[in-house]
């Protein structure tokens, strides 16, 4: 590693003190490896499945099913981009002034080649009766509650009505979506002047408000459940499915098909990755819903597991306090499954965090423990709770009397609010990523994002940014948990990067806690963590 240097503006110390020694080291954690089949270690998902294939393709099913629904016109091109998933598609040719292909560019060698299952000529099942005249008549409507609920309706009661008709449906859904779903299906978004539709819906959210607390006996609350349901597509969608045991994969239309859309000067519509890359990030992603396990992380502790902690909360109370927690464990091979907890006082206005009460906490991380042991017929020996808040006294004891005496738990504190600590080092580049800037024996500055020599290149915009890592509760060496960390923003099957920033544990826990706060629960589901993205 280059010499480094360090910039930092940090809060002064109220007694400053003369140290004795260096205030700070700086140290490199090696880059996690992976594993493929025949058990081969390397560090990039596209290089191992291009030349080794998925970790499980010894044992898993021999074709892909999946289900398509959308448009006439959506499915038209999902067909026509399905097709080339079946062959090779070579990487984008070297830019102007012979600039050389970019290392991070893996050719798609076809699903078959890639993932060792066949992807078929046709789907198991085709919906194509939705018609984007219906759509815009739904999203189109002033009130944007109804609007959103409306139109992921078109959706939800075909699958279901679908779901339930065949003997043997499919594993998951492709849902091709027109770009007005995108434009209009998110919060904040506004129909355009003059073209709104009126609804149904009388009732305003803030009446919605007052009638949850304060029902009449004239049924005026009738209209107010509309309210419990988000305005934005996606989250509505995965949320409503989750009691129908449906996973899904969006896709908008453009993706597919950029060259279809143009704006009016004839520019492409978006912006978008080179085909070889839009098709391995849909690849990984079809592959893990379908029930294949693309990768795991190589040489790991056994009998160790991972839950990020969630906290949501939601519009339909007026006790600012009141937020949903819930918990999502993950393997060290990856799975993970989410756990949803009760609605309580969780969010302290002194603080700006969250915390649960001891019993919350004691239920809580029983579940977990009880999943992990129906599945490996143990208790796990190491339990890493992360969140982005610290752990009171009060809710440790409550994980601690959760586990169970052959469980050890040790609570992580991940924080991201570092943007005036940069650290460079000599060249053109960033600092490594993998470089930690160790504060003591409990906390580190880690760089989880920045030069990567596989990739030869820093795949960010700007000079990266660390995250602070603090082991805030129980024993565990610092430099086992940063290698930890960093192997968690390894594992994101929805995707195919080299790796996120975050590990897996934070980086989807506002996907998570939007879902499940993105309509009304009727259980509490306990479900594989593919439901959710």
């Amino acid at each position: 590693m280059r010499r480094n240097s360090v910039r930092a503006r940090k809060r002064k110390p109220e007694q400053p003190s003369a140290p004795s020694g260096p205030i700070f080291t700086v140290s490199h954690i090696a880059e996690p490896k992976l594993e493929f089949a025949f058990g081969q270690k390397v560090e990039y998902p596209r290089d191992g499945l291009f030349l080794f294939g998925p970790c499980d393709s010894t044992n898993r099913f021999s074709t892909m099913q999946f289900g398509v629904i959308g448009t006439p016109d959506g499915v038209k091109r999902f067909e026509a981009w399905s097709l080339k998933m079946r062959g090779y598609i070579a990487i984008p040719p070297p830019g102007p002034r012979g600039r050389e292909i970019e290392p991070q560019h893996v050719p798609f060698p076809g699903f078959k080649e890639a993932f060792h299952s066949e992807w078929p000529e046709k789907p198991v099942s085709v919906i194509s009766d939705i018609t984007e005249k219906e759509i815009k008549e739904k999203l189109y409507i002033q009130n944007r509650h109804e609007a959103i609920h409306d139109c992921v309706d078109l959706f939800v009661s075909r699958l279901i009505q679908e779901e339930n008709r065949l003997e043997a449906p499919p594993d998951f859904w492709f849902v091709v979506i027109p770009e007005v779903v995108y434009e209009l299906g998110r919060p904040q978004s506004r129909v355009p002047s003059g073209e709104a539709l009126k609804g149904e819906v009388t009732v305003s959210q803030k009446k919605a408000q007052d009638l949850k607390i304060n029902p009449t006996l004239f049924g005026d609350e009738e209209d107010t459940d509309i309210y419990e349901y988000a305005t934005h597509f996606r989250r509505q969608m995965k949320a409503r499915l989750l009691k129908h045991r449906i996973v899904t994969q969006i896709v908008r239309e453009t993706t597919l098909a950029p060259g279809d859309f143009k704006k009016v000067n004839g520019m492409p519509l978006r912006r978008l990755e080179d085909t070889a890359t839009v098709a391995w990030k849909l690849g990984t992603g079809a592959y893990y819903k379908g029930g294949g396990r693309p990768w795991q992380l190589a040489n790991v502790r056994p009998g160790v597991c991972y839950v990020g902690l969630v906290y949501k909360r939601t519009e339909l109370t007026m006790d600012e306090r009141h937020a949903c927690c819930a918990a999502q464990m993950f393997l060290t091979n990856g799975e993970g499954v989410v756990f949803r907890g009760a609605l309580g006082p969780w969010f302290h206005a002194d603080t700006k965090q969250f915390h649960l009460d001891k019993d919350s906490a004691d239920r809580l991380v029983r579940v977990v423990v009880e999943e992990y042991r129906r599945q490996h017929d143990r208790p796990p020996r190491e339990l890493f709770i992360h969140a982005t808040s610290n752990f009171t006294d009060e809710e440790w004891e409550g994980f601690q009397c959760g586990v169970g005496d052959q469980t050890t738990v040790i609570g992580i504190q991940i924080s991201d609010a570092f943007d005036d600590l940069k650290l460079y080092r000599t060249g053109k580049y960033p600092t490594i990523r993998g470089t930690a800037l160790v504060l003591n024996q409990t906390s580190a500055f880690l760089w989880t994002s920045g030069f990567v020599p596989r990739l030869d290149t820093y795949m960010g915009p700007d000079t990266p940014n660390p995250l602070l890592i603090r082991v805030q509760r129980g024993q565990c060496e610092l430099d086992t948990v940063l290698r930890d960390i960093l192997g968690l923003t390894k594992i994101n099957f929805n995707s195919c990067l080299f790796n996120d920033r975050l590990p897996v544990t934070i980086k989807f826990a506002n996907d998570v806690g939007d879902v499940l706060i993105a309509a009304p629960m009727d259980s509490e589901p306990r479900l594989p963590f593919k439901f959710y993205i």
